[in-house]
């Protein structure tokens, strides 16, 4: 018994020291109502009210929407529940998601599971049907993830057999192991190549050492881009922020100006983001930094490094304008090489057009 409660007190004071490294000061949030999606099912998701942490304090009052809670204690809302973010108007049905994760073998060291999603949305061209992305990020290079655990992750990439790799920043625990990581990584060749955003690790340091390293292993770098990828004549749009921290310079979304007709992803480290400023036109985004909680006892992280508590801590989640966030665990871990009860994992997207 004093073992166990031994280890329980080991494991809370490694949670209060576990957090991404970011220009933001985490803070202890007052407890309040937050709302989880708790299972998927076919073509719904069941939303459940909680109390919990959450954090309503604005970066910049002018980009900031504060989240939007459902007045029943619980209800199930149609995953195909139309995004108001469009200006043309949408039919309802309009998107589907599900999502089942894989245990992966023990032979790859470096993660712990697939999460597949299945993406069905109207805006997703024929020529995408069965589209596979593969989604990384958060590899905090030589922190829990060593060169045996690179080597794996390559290994599994590869064997999923993605159309694109994306990836969310946060790459490195030290400038000495950028070009190691990204050689390595540059061994996972898809068919429509590889695109990545920074973090908040990748504006601290090594940033230039980073665009360099990826451009010269021919990867893609988003900072505030728009990239088009292109199959059998008709294309789909990535979008990538530059330094999600920064909203005095980057507080506008590089998706503004696209069409409300095209299938648009969204790239960017935080998850907040998408809460924080108008994301208009976007169809998917695609984040990390959470890390799940890294350290979570009993399913609770003690601290969070998200201003919207457990909202957007893992997995699916929609921001105030219905916007679906597919946020990853990610791989690595910073401050203390140690995860529980948050799986390192690779997200795997398979797009499909709604017909209907």
């Amino acid at each position: 018994m004093k073992k166990t409660v031994y280890l329980l007190y080991v494991c809370m004071a490694l949670c209060l020291l576990v957090s991404c490294k970011s220009k933001k000061q985490l803070v202890a949030t007052p407890t309040a109502a937050f709302w989880t999606i708790e299972h998927v099912s076919g073509d719904s998701v069941t939303i459940s009210r909680h109390s919990g942490p959450t954090d309503t304090l604005p970066l910049v009052d002018s980009v900031y929407a504060e989240p939007k809670l459902v007045s029943k204690d619980q209800q199930t809302v149609s995953a195909t529940q139309t995004p108001a973010k469009k200006q043309r108007k949408k039919a309802v049905g309009e998107a589907r998601i599900t999502h089942s994760s894989i245990g992966v073998s023990s032979s790859y060291s470096g993660v712990d599971r697939v999460v597949n999603y299945e993406f069905t949305h109207r805006d997703v061209p024929e020529a995408f049907e069965g589209f596979r992305i593969a989604f990384i990020s958060d590899l905090h290079y030589q922190s829990l993830l060593k060169e045996t655990g690179l080597k794996d992750l390559v290994r599994l990439l590869i064997a999923q057999k993605a159309d694109v790799l994306l990836m969310g920043g946060d790459y490195q625990e030290g400038c000495e192991y950028v070009d190691p990581l990204f050689k390595a990584l540059a061994g996972v060749q898809t068919p429509l190549g590889t695109y990545g955003v920074m973090g908040n690790n990748d504006y601290e340091r090594c940033h230039d050492e980073i665009v360099q390293s990826m451009q010269h292993y021919g990867m893609h770098v988003l900072e505030h881009k728009v990239d088009t990828l292109r199959k059998d004549g008709q294309y789909i749009i990535l979008a990538g922020v530059r330094d999600p921290f920064d909203l005095t310079r980057n507080g506008e979304s590089p998706t503004l100006g696209l069409s409300a007709d095209d299938f648009v992803i969204l790239l960017v480290h935080t998850p907040d983001y998408i809460e924080q400023v108008p994301v208009t036109h976007t169809d998917l985004a695609l984040a990390g930094h959470t890390h799940g909680g890294q350290v979570r006892v009993f399913g609770i992280a003690p601290v969070l490094n998200s201003h919207y508590g457990t909202r957007f801590l893992t997995g699916l989640a929609y921001n105030s304008q219905n916007v679906p966030i597919i946020v990853t665990n990610g791989i690595g871990t910073s401050r203390m090489p140690i995860r529980m009860g948050a799986p390192a994992e690779v997200i795997i997207i398979t797009l499909h057009r709604l017909t209907e």
